[in-house]
């Protein structure tokens, strides 16, 4: 193995439907050693309520150090692992998209496991958005705002919010740079010089 690539750190592509991925996405994050660093890169409509839930607490239980980057879109679900990234970073063309839940369900259901549902997904909402509120480090009056009834929210305004970092287009070929590089996922530092004795 080069040392080029025991030194890459570990990069994980979240693209399209979470749920479609989730498996993949959980074995990815698995293969990093708890506290290691790893570039996420988001380009998503998001995918159900659950899977982002499991996606952002592996980030957060294993501790590990991500650093996010909204590369196209990053919405509805994918917004709670970008928010769970140490972190995160938006281009100018950067969009997210904060809206309320939606349900549906394809299956045929009671009445009374209909109503279950319904205050059970009233509640989880909540708890969601206060949540979300909660990673990005910001009042839940700002996620209410964006969330309800909906709202498109471009990289520009999420920096300016302080809830991201903007990153210019000229700035991207140096983007690698800024970006310690790691051992699968532990940081890689070169040793201190010793000093000479005297």
């Amino acid at each position: 193995m080069s040392r080029d690539s025991e030194e890459r750190m570990p990069e994980i592509a979240l693209v399209g439907d979470l749920t479609e991925h989730e498996s993949e996405l959980t074995d990815r994050l698995l293969d990093i050693d708890p506290g290691g660093e790893c570039l996420i890169y988001f380009d998503s409509p998001g995918g159900s309520p659950y899977c982002a839930m499991s996606l952002m607490t592996l980030i957060c239980i294993r501790g590990l150090r991500a650093t996010g980057i909204v590369t196209g879109e990053c919405s509805s679900a994918a917004l709670w692992p970008f928010a769970a990234c140490q972190r995160r970073l938006v281009t100018p063309c950067s969009v997210l998209l904060f809206h309320p839940m939606r349900w549906q369900s394809e299956e045929n259901v009671g009445l009374a496991e209909a109503a279950e549902w319904a205050r059970h997904f009233g509640q989880l909402e909540k708890d969601m958005d206060a949540l979300l509120a909660d990673l990005f480090g910001t009042s839940r009056e700002l996620m209410d705002k964006w969330i309800n009834p909906g709202r498109y929210v471009g990289g520009p305004e999420l920096a300016a919010a302080g809830l991201a970092e903007l990153v210019g287009f000229h700035e991207l070929s140096t983007l690698t740079k800024l970006i310690v590089p790691s051992l699968n996922g532990k940081a890689h530092r070169p040793a201190k010089a010793k000093q000479p004795v005297g």
